[in-house]
């Protein structure tokens, strides 16, 4: 990687405070297109045209790379280049005429209140350390929204139970407040308690959750875990925890809950990304239709 990429990358961790899995992204996607311009023999990436980066996003999308993942790394691209043109490395920026490839818009996927219930009340958890731990970080994803890497990295100390609210830890670092009701209070607090039976209390670090031999959690066991319950009483293509995320958003929106507050809890940089969750199922959307429509098929005439 050149000299000013590894700079670029040092000023997004340091300065930006962006996370290491997106400044792995950005190191990816930035040597892709290095790489690109290098076997063209179009010269190094910091000295790139325009041109040369319509011939690339071209190449991908040939290539069969959706254009969500293409959009992406042109993001990468375009942020790498506002950065040389800031530290007046180069003169233009190459990607100020360059647009991001149109996608078609894709529903969040959740899960209905049903299912969820029935895989918090009905699927089967052993009593042990695991099975209870497993059940908890189901319930938080539901209960709080939080992000998969949030979960992964939670302490003891970001659970206030005087105030009941967590303090969360978001991406660029930025902290937000999400309140939690008595019935997550006894969740965590039951949990808690196994738990420091088991390995003792701030074991690895003071880490919320802990794998069966008290160390750490980690995302892909978190992963697994939502996955497996997931698979339980849903169809749904996708099974990731940000899914859990996905059912938490609207089932406040279908509950009365405004955008901004959602916004808010969810940790929305800006109200565009909340607006996905401007949506209902069919079944929600055909109540409300035949509640609110004076002329509906099934008020009484």
């Amino acid at each position: 990687m050149e000299e000013f990429a590894e700079s670029f990358l040092r000023y997004m961790r340091y300065e930006r405070r962006c996370s290491p899995l997106t400044e792995v992204a950005y190191r990816s996607d930035l040597k892709l297109y290095s790489d690109y311009l290098a076997e063209k023999g179009f010269g190094p990436i910091w000295q790139g045209k325009a041109r040369y980066l319509r011939k690339w996003i071209m190449h991908l999308l040939s290539g069969g790379m959706l254009a969500r993942s293409v959009n992406r790394k042109i993001a990468s691209v375009r942020s790498y280049y506002r950065y040389l043109f800031r530290e007046e490395i180069i003169d233009n920026n190459p990607c100020a005429i360059i647009s991001n490839v149109k996608t078609p818009k894709r529903l969040p996927v959740f899960l209905h209140t049903e299912q969820m219930d029935m895989m918090l009340d009905k699927c089967e958890f052993t009593d042990d350390y695991e099975g209870v731990r497993d059940r908890t970080i189901l319930q938080l994803f539901y209960l709080s929204g939080m992000r998969l890497m949030e979960l992964v990295n939670m302490t003891d100390s970001q659970i206030d139970f005087g105030n009941q609210f967590l303090i969360v830890n978001g991406k660029r670092s930025k902290q937000r407040i999400i309140p939690f009701t008595n019935v997550l209070n006894s969740i965590l607090i039951s949990y808690l308690e196994l738990r420091n039976s088991e390995f003792g209390a701030g074991a690895a670090g003071g880490r919320l959750f802990l794998t069966a031999k008290g160390e750490p959690i980690y995302p892909k066991l978190v992963y697994r875990v939502v996955h497996k319950h997931i698979e339980m009483v849903s169809t749904v293509t996708r099974k990731s925890p940000h899914v859990l995320r996905h059912t938490f958003a609207t089932a406040l929106l279908n509950n009365g809950a405004d955008l901004m507050a959602i916004k808010e809890l969810l940790g929305h940089s800006s109200l565009t990304a909340t607006q996905i969750y401007a949506h209902s199922d069919f079944e929600h959307l055909n109540k409300v239709y035949n509640q609110a429509h004076p002329w509906a098929a099934n008020k009484e005439e």
